[in-house]
C-alpha cells in the first residue's frame, strides 16, 4: 500500500506521455532540440548556486499537491518568480505536472523568461522525451526520483541529461536508494516526504546525511518552513533546502521567502 500514490502518478504520467508524443513526435521534438540556439557556456548551475548562496533556498512554485490539495490555485508565475529572485532564492523549482500539482511546461517557459536563477524542472521524469521538453522549456536541471526508476533507467536518463548540458538532482528517501549515487551525480536531494504514503518527517534528512559522500552537495526537501530547522540541517552538511508549500500558502510567497531567509542568515 505504501507505493499507491506514487504508482498512480507514474501510471498517469505514462498515459500523459502517450498523448504528448501523439501531438509532437519524439523525432520532431528532437529536431527542435537540435535546431535551438546553442546553450551558453556560462549556463546557470544549480550546484554552483547552492554552494555560493548564503541561504541555499530553492524556492518552489506549485499550485497544489496530492497530499494537501489546492494550495494557491490562482498563483501566477509572473507574480511569484520575480519576487523569489528579489528575495534572495538561490534557485527555483517549477512543478510541471498538471494533474497532481497544477503545473505545466508553460510555467517553466514563463519562469525562464522572467528570472536569471537556475531553474529545476520538477516532475516525474521517466522518459528521455521529458528531458528534451525540459531543455526546450529552459530548465537548467531536472529531478530524477530513485523510487520511480530502476538503476538502469536512472543511468540512461542521467546520461542523456548530462549530454544535453542539464544537471541532475537525484532524489532519494531511504538508505537502499544510496546505491543510485554515481561519481558524476551533481546533487542529491533527500525527500523527507515518502512518495508512497506522503508522510513527512524531517528526521529523514538527518538520518541519511552521514551516509552520503562528504563532498556531495546535499539538499533537504519537503516539510521545511522555519529557519531553525534549516540552520540545523546546514550544520548537518546540507547546502540546499527545497521549500514550496510554506511559501505558496502565503498571499505573497516572495515576502514569505524574504522572512525565512532573514531568519536563516540572522541567527
Amino acid at each position: 500500500m505504501a507505493r499507491d500514490i506514487l504508482d498512480e502518478i507514474i501510471e498517469n504520467k505514462r498515459t500523459e506521455l502517450i498523448r504528448q508524443k501523439q501531438a509532437v513526435s519524439p523525432a520532431e521534438l528532437r529536431t527542435r532540440v537540435m535546431d535551438r540556439e546553442p546553450r551558453p557556456k556560462d549556463y546557470r548551475s544549480l550546484r554552483a548556486a547552492l554552494c555560493q548562496s548564503k541561504s541555499g533556498i530553492i524556492a518552489e512554485f506549485k499550485r497544489k499537491s496530492p497530499s494537501k490539495g489546492w494550495i494557491h490555485p490562482e498563483a501566477k508565475v509572473a507574480d511569484v518568480l520575480p519576487t523569489y529572485e528579489r528575495s534572495g532564492a538561490a534557485a527555483c523549482s517549477i512543478l510541471t505536472d498538471s494533474d497532481f500539482f497544477g503545473g505545466s511546461l508553460g510555467d517553466l517557459r514563463e519562469a525562464r523568461s522572467l528570472v536569471k536563477l537556475p531553474l529545476l524542472r520538477k516532475d516525474f521524469i521517466i522518459d528521455p522525451y521529458q528531458i528534451d521538453q525540459a531543455l526546450l522549456a529552459g530548465a537548467d536541471a531536472i529531478l530524477l526520483i530513485a523510487a520511480a526508476l530502476s538503476p538502469d533507467q536512472y543511468d540512461e536518463l542521467a546520461d542523456q541529461a548530462h549530454e544535453a548540458g542539464l544537471e541532475v538532482l537525484l532524489e532519494i528517501h531511504d538508505e537502499a536508494e544510496l546505491d543510485y549515487i554515481r561519481p558524476n551525480t551533481d546533487v542529491v536531494g533527500i525527500n523527507n516526504r515518502h512518495l508512497g504514503s506522503f508522510h513527512t518527517d524531517v528526521a529523514t534528512s538527518f538520518q541519511l546525511a552521514d551516509l552520503l559522500p562528504e563532498d556531495m552537495v546535499k539538499i533537504s526537501e519537503s516539510g521545511l518552513s522555519d529557519g531553525t530547522t534549516i540552520r540545523r540541517l546546514r550544520e548537518a552538511g546540507f547546502r540546499g533546502f527545497l521549500v514550496g508549500e510554506s511559501l505558496m500558502r502565503h498571499v505573497e510567497p516572495g515576502d514569505a521567502l524574504a522572512a525565512l531567509i532573514q531568519e536563516i542568515v540572522c541567527e
